[in-house]
């Protein structure tokens, strides 16, 4: 895997879990909200805390959909579920929050999950019988024609492999 993806993927996953335990730390200094007081939500906007939160979680969709431009959903999904682990580890020293050994039990199966699904292709080959040039396409007909070509030999060779 490229430097690149391996950066994207731990973007993905620190950006998440940061930018929700940073919103976790400053909606502690706003207080609860209620709901006949709704309108207080909007002190939100001007806590530090809350602002850095949503930086972190503006770089997490950014990398998300980075990620999604070149990979599966099903291969990007599971890397967003590291972030748990991101997130255990910083409410546990970072706003200081008991987490029990059930949930770190929990952590520990997310990160195996993830670990069983990374293990697959990130993206799925998806192979036409006639490809038809788009309108928008720069390709020449000999250029279709070689591609045709090519896929036919490789499944001549795969069928007698």
């Amino acid at each position: 895997m490229k430097l690149k993806k391996i950066f994207i993927y731990l973007a993905i996953a620190c950006c998440n879990g940061t930018g929700d335990v940073l919103l976790k730390r400053g909606m502690e200094n706003l207080g609860e909200i209620h709901l006949n007081h709704w309108t207080h939500i909007f002190n939100a906007f001007i806590d530090p805390w809350v602002i850095l939160g949503i930086l972190f979680l503006a770089g997490f969709f950014y990398s998300y959909l980075t990620a999604l431009s070149w990979a599966d959903l099903t291969f990007v999904l599971p890397a967003t579920a590291f972030g748990y682990v991101v997130t255990a580890f910083l409410s546990r020293f970072f706003l200081h929050e008991t987490v029990s050994p059930w949930r770190w039990a929990g952590v520990l199966l997310i990160t195996c999950g993830v670990g069983l699904v990374a293990r697959g292709p990130s993206l799925t080959e998806r192979h036409s019988k006639d490809p038809a040039p788009s309108k928008d396409s720069s390709l020449t007909q000999d250029t279709l024609a070689a591609k045709d070509a090519a896929i036919s030999r490789a499944k001549e060779q795969h069928e007698l492999a």
